[in-house]
């Protein structure tokens, strides 16, 4: 299966992870070879990525109307993993494992913002299930900057199923839900092997999935509005996760992005 991967950090990090089978790249007529442009150009050179200068309009129609300024990746379809190989990560990193469930959560930009939060926080792989989730396309590629293409994700057949495999793996489950009488999460201490749970959008987690969580927190609030979005309160539960954590595997001086200058 082929699919087209649009916009500079997408393509970036798909290139730089060299995960997926690589075939051409499509650069705009017109493009300008300097900055982000020269960048990957430069990088497709040295690989020996057969490009291509296209008009603009098949760009578009390529990545189906998304942002792809001036640039398209034609790639081989997302390598999925296993829920096992996100536990041996975490075994070669010598930390608990720390992984992301997804109850059936369906908009491309939500799921790509978890994700970009996701590998931001170090987490050991996502999984969510197969029927009725967004799956890994262009446009979740896009959302995360790319980030997608650096993590271990599993599309599990029955997402409670494999959440039982992990508490047999004493992996602990924590579900993200708004009510009354929930402990928030700042009480709760998260340091230990991990699933964190979300919820899908407007309809939350499940009843089974819920269910099979060990325990349930919630995000204090004291606004008008009685929710966060899925993204959102997601990215909060992650960062708390890794505060936990102690920031685990946190450098003072991260690695800049290809491209960016230092300072």
């Amino acid at each position: 299966m082929v699919e087209f991967i649009y916009g500079y950090w997408p393509i970036i990090e798909t290139m730089r992870a060299k995960r997926r089978s690589i075939e051409t790249l499509l650069v705009a007529d017109r493009a300008e070879e300097k900055g982000s442009v020269a960048d990957i150009l430069s990088r497709a050179r040295e690989g020996g990525l057969p490009v291509s200068r296209v008009q603009r309009r098949i760009l578009d129609d390529l990545a189906n109307g998304g942002n792809h300024q001036g640039m398209v990746l034609r790639v081989g379809e997302y390598p999925y993993d296993t829920p096992e190989a996100m536990l041996k990560l975490a075994t070669t990193r010598a930390e608990k494992p720390f992984i992301l469930l997804l109850d059936l959560l369906q908009d491309p930009q939500n799921v790509g913002a978890l994700l970009r939060v996701a590998d931001a926080v170090g987490v050991h792989g996502i999984i969510f299930q197969e029927r009725r989730s967004v799956a890994i396309t262009p446009a979740v590629v896009a959302s995360s900057a790319g980030a997608v293409e650096h993590l271990l994700i599993a599309r599990v057949t029955n997402l409670v199923q494999a959440m039982k495999q992990l508490k047999e793996q004493d992996v602990w489950l924590v579900g993200m839900d708004i009510g009354p009488g929930l402990p928030p999460i700042d009480k709760t201490d998260l340091n230990m092997a991990m699933g964190l749970v979300m919820g899908s959008e407007g309809e939350g987690m499940r009843r089974l999935v819920r269910d099979t969580c060990d325990f349930v927190v919630t995000l204090p609030m004291r606004g008008h509005v009685g929710s966060l979005n899925v993204a959102t309160a997601g990215s909060i539960a992650l960062y708390a996760a890794w505060q936990s954590r102690g920031w685990q595997g946190w450098s003072a001086q991260p690695a800049a992005r290809p491209g960016s200058k230092p300072g």
